[in-house]
């Protein structure tokens, strides 16, 4: 007797889902966990219906979701990713007081220059007075000065994206969810850290964390996106004027300026751009490395990157790496250091901050950057940690929990000032 074997290629396909799913052994422990997760989904909107009125100004209200951190005079602001900015009297980092909240849908960069506030709104860019932070006024919106996904101006309509919160079980692998700080940031359509890192060259400038997509320098605004530099002449704070944008390849991620350069980080490499004609940045240099997601921070000698895996670089590594930039026209690298998951960094002299994410935060003695590995000072272990600004009052640490305040004035021993919690804590 003849016996004839049906392919398994002719199957349904739900069958054979459910003969893989029922009959392989499983590779992890199964637990009835859920995990939380908050990501986004593109959705389309018209360019009318947020250019119609004036940016609400709102009671001071409690943080959701912090996205970028930025000190400016004695006031903390605190992004949330694509609803606004929070406004705090920092004057007592021990007692941060809420002031009032800036509705901004769209919202993901900001930086201040003598008062004026720049922030990003979808496609445009506005400007606000906060001379009296108290009483803050819009005085200026330019129009179509950054780019969406997908735009067709001819209908006036343009993609961006719309927040939401899954709830998945623990079968699922965590690894896939984006986790807090990871934004489909709507201008380039592709993943990137929410964050800010604006170390300007004057004192009028206000001081960001190193995860920047806005800066300022030489009476320049600077901003980036997923694959160019943006420049804007704001030596007249109030009314700023877009120059010209500048292609730098896919994957651009921060920008960080020092002394006339600016250091922009993808996940790719670091570009170094001479702007000392501020109105015409011209490149330097690229350092290439493996796909990584890469902030930076330098000083006149060293160029420090954090290289993690993440969402949109599941091919990295997790390492810090020291680089040479005395000649930034060839930087060449030192040394690289195994981390755990390292985000955001925190220069300040001879000491080094690294935001570990959920691994909690690092702080190092880099006076000898060849032996950075024997001279770690601290590792805070239970401190989610995603960004930090040195700032001139307290170390200023901001992860998926809330924002903390740290005196620091011995490197080697952090003293917790304050706390603000977030209102719905969300996984790493």
């Amino acid at each position: 007797m003849k016996t004839t074997v049906q392919p398994i290629t002719k199957l349904p396909l739900l069958v054979i889902a459910l003969l893989i799913i029922t009959g392989m052994p499983a590779c992890q422990d199964q637990t009835t966990s859920t995990y939380t997760y908050r990501t986004q989904y593109p959705v389309y909107l018209q360019m009318s219906n947020f250019r119609t009125s004036q940016a609400v100004i709102e009671s001071g209200k409690e943080l959701e979701n912090p996205g970028k951190i930025y000190i400016y005079n004695d006031f903390l602001l605190i992004n949330e990713p694509q609803k606004g900015i929070h406004i705090l009297d920092n004057s007592n980092p021990s007692n941060p007081i809420s002031i009032n909240f800036i509705n901004i849908p769209g919202n993901v960069d900001l930086a201040v220059n003598s008062d004026m506030l720049y922030a990003d709104n979808y496609l445009d860019l506005l400007v606000f007075d906060i001379s009296n932070p108290r009483n803050i006024q819009q005085v200026k919106r330019v129009e179509d000065v950054f780019e969406s996904m997908y735009t067709d101006r001819s209908t006036g309509t343009f993609m961006t994206l719309k927040d939401t919160v899954l709830t998945m079980d623990s079968d699922v692998n965590s690894d896939w969810g984006m986790g807090w700080g990871n934004i489909f940031w709507n201008r380039g359509g592709m993943f990137a850290m929410s964050s800010d890192a604006s170390r300007g060259g004057g004192e009028s400038y206000g001081q960001g964390g190193s995860m920047a997509r806005f800066t300022l320098m030489s009476a320049h605004l600077y901003a980036v996106d997923e694959h160019s530099l943006r420049v804007f002449n704001v030596e007249n704070e109030e009314n700023p004027a877009f120059i010209k944008g500048i292609h730098l390849g896919w994957g651009i991620e921060t920008i960080f300026p020092f002394q006339n350069k600016l250091f922009i980080g993808s996940n790719t490499g670091m570009h170094i751009y001479d702007a000392s004609n501020p109105s015409e940045p011209t490149q330097m240099s690229v350092y290439q490395h493996v796909t990584a997601c890469d902030p930076v921070v330098v000083n006149e000698t060293y160029a420090f990157v954090t290289l993690r895996t993440g969402v949109n670089c599941r091919f990295g590594v997790d390492e810090l790496q020291i680089l040479n930039i005395e000649d930034p026209y060839s930087p060449k690298l030192l040394k690289s250091y195994p981390m755990e998951n390292p985000h955001g960094l925190g220069l300040a002299g001879d000491y080094l901050y690294v935001a570990e994410g959920k691994h909690g935060l690092k702080s190092f003695n880099v006076a000898d950057v060849m032996n950075i590995d024997k001279n770690q000072l601290e590792y805070l272990r239970s401190l989610k940690s995603v960004d930090i600004i040195p700032g001139p009052k307290s170390l200023i640490v901001i992860g998926p929990d809330g924002v903390c305040q740290f005196d620091y004035s011995t490197p080697n021993k952090l003293v917790q000032l304050s706390c603000i919690n977030v209102k719905n804590p969300i996984i790493v």
